[in-house]
Formats: structure tokens, C-alpha cells, sequence
């Protein structure tokens, strides 16, 4: 993934609503990102609750991306999408190291996937993602 990585460059919320479009595309399969959730999460966007992590490939066009919520230790990813090769992924190590120097706590993915376990996702019970929820949404990130 480092080697990956030397082809892109990565930005923070510089085109959030990009990103949730991308994601949306009607031509992906289950498809469920819909004109008025674009509309929902980008006025959250602009009051600092979404955000979006923003793949570039070395010609400058978006290749990949993903968003989500973040509370306080808590980010709660949405959607990702790629059309450069590893920009999803690419994408998802940058938010992880993003959240260890801020000592963010919990990237809740929602599902285990193949693609995401293949990325390290684990699914966690009931009482432990309580517990875990509450001590990341408790962690006031400054």
C-alpha cells in the first residue's frame, strides 16, 4: 500500500460533496446514495460533522475518496469509492493514520466486508461496540 500511496496525493474535506456523488454514482451496484442524503450530509458537512477524506491522481483528477461522520473519537464511515487503482484504500490508510495522531478511537466501517476485512475491519459484538462508542463519543478531540 506505501508503494501505492507515492502515486496519490491526499486532501481533507476539500471536495466533500464530490466524493458523496462519486460514491452515489447510480452505475454502482446497490447504489443508495440518493440527491437528498447528498443534500443532508453536506449542510452536516458545513457545520464541521461530516467530512471527506479525497484521492487525486498525479494528473490532478479525484480517484478516489470516502466520507463519513466524526464525533468526537468517533468516525463513522458512509461510502468509499475508487476508479484509480488502491484509491479506496489509499483513502482509508490516510484516514487511519489521520485518526492515530488525533487519538481518535473508533472507525465504525458498518458491515464487515471481504474488501474491508481484507483492510483489517473486525467485527465486534453488541456490548463491546457499546462500550466503545460511548469512550470515543466521550473523548472531546481538539
Amino acid at each position: 500500500m506505501r508503494q501505492s500511496a507515492k502515486r496519490y496525493r491526499v486532501q481533507v474535506d476539500t471536495c466533500f460533496v464530490d466524493v458523496m456523488r462519486r460514491c452515489g454514482d447510480p452505475a454502482r451496484k446497490g447504489a443508495w446514495i440518493t440527491g437528498e442524503l447528498i443534500e443532508a450530509f453536506a449542510a452536516l458537512h458545513a457545520l464541521g460533522w461530516a467530512h471527506s477524506v479525497e484521492v487525486f491522481d498525479r494528473e490532478g483528477q479525484l480517484a478516489g475518496g470516502l466520507y463519513g461522520l466524526r464525533i468526537n473519537g468517533l468516525f463513522a464511515g458512509e461510502s468509499m469509492f475508487h476508479v484509480g487503482r488502491d484509491a479506496s484504500k489509499v483513502a482509508l490508510m490516510f484516514l487511519v493514520q489521520l485518526m492515530r495522531d488525533t487519538r481518535m478511537t473508533l472507525l465504525d466501517v458498518q458491515w464487515r466486508t471481504d474488501h474491508l476485512e481484507s483492510l483489517g475491519a473486525i467485527d465486534v459484538g453488541r456490548q463491546q461496540y457499546l462500550a466503545l462508542l460511548a469512550d470515543a463519543v466521550a473523548t472531546v478531540i481538539t
